[in-house]
C-alpha cells in the first residue's frame, strides 16, 4: 500500500483489489460519481470483473448519464465495506451496449484502488458557518422540531435542537430526520435518539442519533455527505488548503426551497418573556431528567428560583404578562411557571420571608412535572372517572421522590404545594382525599392559583375558560375552594388580570399589560389576532390614546 491524496491509501496488490471489487459487486454495494465538480453519486451494479482487463457495469437505473459517459467523461466507482471506504481512480467508458433490456458499459480494470481507513463511527464535524438544517419528525405523529446538524457519521449524527423539544424526544423511540443543505439537497433517514445533553442557559439540547437500517442508497449518500463535510471543514480550517474547491452542499441555491430556520428560534413577544424563557429552558431540561429516571438538581433549582424572584422584584407586571408568551413550551412547563409567578405575586402582598417565597416558587415550578411519566392516553382523556383520577395521582409521589436531594426546601412548603395542591376542602381531591382542617392556609391558597392557571389554558377535555367564568366557578364551589382566598385572588389580580385579551367597541384587540391602583387598564398592547402573544403584537397604548378606545366590550378566552 502507498499513500494517496486526501487521506486515502492506494492498494495495488492484485489479490486485494480483486477481493475489494468483489464487495462492490454485491447489490447496493457500489455507486458511480462523474469526475466533475457538481456530480452526485449514482447507484450502479458491477456485474462482471476480469482482473487486469476490464469491468462491466450495469447502468440501467441511471441511463440519463449515458451520454456523458459516451463523451468520455471520467468517473469513479465508490463503495464501502466494514470500516473502509473504497474508490477507484478516474475511469472512462470504452463500450456501451443494450443487452436483454439492460444498459451495460465496459471500462478498463483499475490499476489501483484507494481505501479510506475509517471506522463507521468517524464523525465529520461542521465548522462555524457550515450550516445544515435538520427537521426531526415523530414516527407516528405530525409533531416536529427544527434544529442544526453538528456532526455526521455513517452510523448516526449529533443535532442541536431547542430545549423545549426535550419532552417530544423523551417520548419518541423512533424519529425521522431530514437534513437540509444550503444548495437544496434534502436527505431523510430514520433514527433512534440516544444520548441527550441539556444546556438551559442556551436553551439548547444536544442529541445523539443512531440511524436505523439505512438502505444501500442512503449509505451511499451518507458517504458523500461525510466526505463533503470533512473536505469543506478542511478547506475552512486553520492552515486551510486553498486548492480545494468549495463544496456545493454549502453553496446557497437561490432557486432551492427556503432553508430550515435554526432551532425553531422565534422572536419573543417582550424582553421579559425572553428572560423568562431561560427559566422555561431549565424546566424543559428537568422534564427530560425526570423521564430518564433522574432527580432534580438541588443547586440548579435554587439558582433558577432566585432568578424568578429577581425578575419579579424588577418588574412584576412585565413578568405576569410574560407567562402568557411562552406558547411554544410544553404545557407542563407553562403551567408550572404560571402557578409560580402568580403564587409569588399573591403571596408577596403580605409579610412573607424571602426563603419561604423562594421555596414557594421552586415547588410551584416543578409541582406538575411528574405528569410527564403518565401515559399519553391518560393525559389526553376527555372523560374522567375514578380509575383515571387514581392513575393521575401517581405523579405527586413521583415529584416527592425527585425532590429528595433538595434539602434546602422547607418540608412544609413541599407538602403544601407539591403534595397537596390538588386536594379539595370537601375531600374530592387527590392523592389522599384530605378535607377541611387537614388543609393549611398555604395549600388553600396554592390550590386556587393552580386551578385558575389550569382553567385558563386549553385541555383535551375542554377549551380555555374566560376569567369571569373561572371566578364564577370558584365562588360557586365554596365546598371545594376556600372562598376567602378566591376573593383575595380576585381583588389582587382584578376582573381583567394582566395577560387577559380584551376587545374594544371599535373591534380593536389588546392584551392587558398593566393596571392602575384601582385595577383599571393602564397599558395594553394591540394585537391582530385572538391568539397567544407573539408576532401579531402591535402598538403599546396608555394614557389618552388608551382612553380613546373606550370601555372594554368583551373579555376573551385565549389559551396561552
Amino acid at each position: 500500500m502507498t499513500g494517496a491524496d486526501d487521506g486515502y491509501v492506494r492498494v495495488t496488490t492484485p489479490a486485494e483489489m480483486e477481493e475489494m471489487l468483489l464487495r462492490l459487486s454485491q447489490p447496493g454495494g457500489a455507486s458511480l460519481q462523474l469526475d466533475v465538480e457538481e456530480s452526485q453519486p449514482f447507484p450502479v451494479l458491477v456485474v462482471e470483473q476480469m482482473p487486469g482487463e476490464h469491468l462491466w457495469l450495469d447502468i440501467s437505473a441511471i441511463r440519463e448519464i449515458a451520454p456523458e459517459l459516451k463523451r468520455g467523461t471520467a468517473f469513479r466507482l465508490l463503495g464501502q465495506s466494514r470500516d473502509q471506504i473504497l474508490r477507484t481512480p478516474p475511469l472512462a467508458m470504452s463500450e456501451c451496449q443494450e443487452q436483454g433490456g439492460r444498459l451495460l458499459c465496459r471500462c478498463p480494470y483499475p490499476t489501483s484502488l484507494e481505501v479510506l481507513q475509517r471506522r463507521a463511527s468517524f464523525r465529520a464535524r461542521l465548522r462555524l458557518g457550515m450550516e445544515v438544517g435538520a427537521i426531526v419528525r415523530g414516527d407516528d405523529s405530525e409533531a416536529s422540531l427544527q434544529g442544526d446538524l453538528k456532526d455526521l457519521s455513517l452510523e448516526g449524527c449529533q443535532l442541536e435542537l431547542p430545549l423545549s423539544g426535550a419532552g417530544f424526544l423523551a417520548d419518541a423511540d423512533l424519529v425521522e430526520i431530514e437534513l437540509c443543505f444550503l444548495n437544496g439537497t434534502r436527505f431523510a433517514i430514520r433514527a433512534k435518539p440516544r444520548h441527550r445533553q441539556a444546556d438551559p442557559e442556551r436553551q439548547a439540547l444536544r442529541v445523539g442519533m443512531q440511524f436505523v437500517a439505512p438502505s444501500g442508497d442512503q449509505e451511499r449518500q451518507l458517504w458523500h455527505f461525510v466526505r463533503e463535510i470533512e473536505r469543506e471543514s478542511t478547506r475552512q480550517g486553520e492552515g486551510s488548503d486553498s486548492s480545494l474547491l468549495p463544496s456545493l452542499l454549502f453553496q446557497t441555491d437561490l432557486a432551492a426551497p427556503a432553508p430550515v430556520s435554526r432551532r425553531n428560534v422565534s422572536p419573543y413577544a417582550t424582553p421579559m418573556a425572553k428572560r423568562l424563557a431561560r427559566i422555561a429552558g431549565y424546566l424543559d431540561a428537568q422534564l427530560l431528567e425526570i423521564k430518564q429516571g433522574g432527580r432534580l438538581d438541588s443547586v440548579q433549582l435554587s439558582s433558577f428560583a432566585d432568578r424568578l424572584l429577581g425578575l419579579h422584584a424588577e418588574d412584576r407586571e412585565a413578568l405576569l404578562f410574560a407567562t402568557c408568551c411562552l406558547y411554544n413550551e410544553p404545557l407542563l412547563v407553562r403551567h408550572g411557571l404560571g402557578v409560580a409567578v402568580h403564587l409569588l405575586d399573591l403571596a408577596s402582598s403580605g409579610p412573607l420571608p424571602r426563603d419561604v417565597r423562594k421555596a414557594l416558587v421552586a415547588c410551584a415550578m416543578v409541582h406538575d412535572l411528574g405528569k410527564s411519566l403518565l401515559p399519553t392516553e391518560l393525559l389526553e382523556a376527555r372523560d374522567w372517572g375514578v380509575p383515571q383520577r387514581e392513575a393521575l395521582a401517581a405523579h405527586v409521589e413521583v415529584m416527592r421522590e425527585r425532590l429528595g436531594a433538595c434539602h434546602w426546601l422547607a418540608s412544609g412548603v413541599v407538602q403544601a404545594v407539591v403534595m397537596r395542591i390538588n386536594e379539595r376542602l370537601d375531600g374530592s381531591g387527590y392523592p389522599e382525599g384530605l378535607s377541611g382542617e387537614q388543609l393549611g392556609e398555604l395549600t388553600r391558597l396554592a390550590s386556587v392559583v393552580d386551578v385558575v392557571e389550569a382553567m385558563r389554558r386549553d385541555r383535551p377535555d375542554r377549551p380555555a375558560w374566560a376569567i369571569s367564568d373561572i371566578y364564577r366557578h370558584l365562588l360557586s364551589h365554596p365546598g371545594q375552594f376556600d372562598a376567602r382566598w378566591v376573593k383575595r385572588y380576585l381583588k389582587h389580580f382584578g376582573v381583567m388580570p394582566i395577560g387577559t385579551l380584551v376587545r374594544f367597541p371599535g373591534g380593536e384587540l389588546g392584551w392587558v399589560q398593566r393596571l392602575d391602583g384601582m385595577g383599571r387598564l393602564a397599558q395594553i398592547q394591540l394585537t391582530e389576532r385572538a391568539e397567544a402573544p407573539g408576532e401579531a403584537l402591535g402598538e403599546v397604548l396608555r394614557g389618552e390614546r388608551l382612553e380613546r378606545l373606550g370601555e372594554v366590550a368583551e373579555v376573551l378566552a385565549v389559551s396561552c
